[in-house]
C-alpha cells in the first residue's frame, strides 16, 4: 500500500473516534445506573437469604434447648436471641408456645419474626415492608 493511503485512512480513523467519545458517555450515563440497580439488589436479596437462614437455625435451636427436662422458655428465648445475634439481626421477636414449659407439655413451639425494615443491608428499599418469620415444632423428652 502507498503511504498516503496509509495516512489518510489513519485520519478517516482519528475523526470517527473523535465523534464516538461523547456517545460512549452517554451509553455509560444510561447504562450505569441500571448495572448498579441489579447490583445492589443482588446484596440486598444475598443478605435476606442470610437471615432468612439465621432465623430457620435460632427457631430450630431454640425449641431443641427447651425440649429437654428442667428447660425453661427464657432459655429457649436466650438461645435464640444468641444465635441472632451472631449476624446482627435487629427488632427480632421469640415466642415460646407454650410459654410455662411443665412435666406434662407435649411440644414447644419456637417462632421468630426478623422485620426488614430494621435489618436491611443497604436500604430497606427492596425489602422493607417484609417480616421474616420461622418456627420451629419439637415433641418435648420427658418421661413417661
Amino acid at each position: 500500500m502507498n503511504k498516503s493511503v496509509i495516512m489518510s485512512v489513519q485520519h478517516l480513523d482519528k475523526k470517527r473516534l473523535q465523534g464516538r467519545v461523547g456517545a460512549v458517555a452517554v451509553e455509560f450515563a444510561i447504562t450505569a445506573p441500571i448495572f448498579f440497580l441489579f447490583l445492589l439488589a443482588a446484596f440486598e436479596f444475598g443478605w435476606l437469604n442470610v437471615i432468612r437462614h439465621t432465623a430457620d437455625n435460632a427457631a430450630y435451636e431454640a425449641a431443641r434447648s427447651v425440649i429437654v427436662p428442667g428447660a425453661s422458655a427464657a432459655e429457649a428465648t436466650a438461645k435464640a436471641t444468641s444465635i441472632l445475634n451472631v449476624v446482627g439481626a435487629r427488632g427480632a421477636n421469640i415466642k415460646i408456645t407454650p410459654s410455662i414449659i411443665t412435666s406434662s407439655t407435649t411440644q414447644v413451639t419456637v417462632a421468630v419474626d426478623i422485620p426488614m425494615k430494621s435489618n436491611g443491608l443497604i436500604t430497606p428499599r427492596f425489602t422493607g415492608k417484609t417480616t421474616l418469620h420461622s418456627e420451629s415444632t419439637l415433641k418435648t423428652e420427658r418421661p413417661n
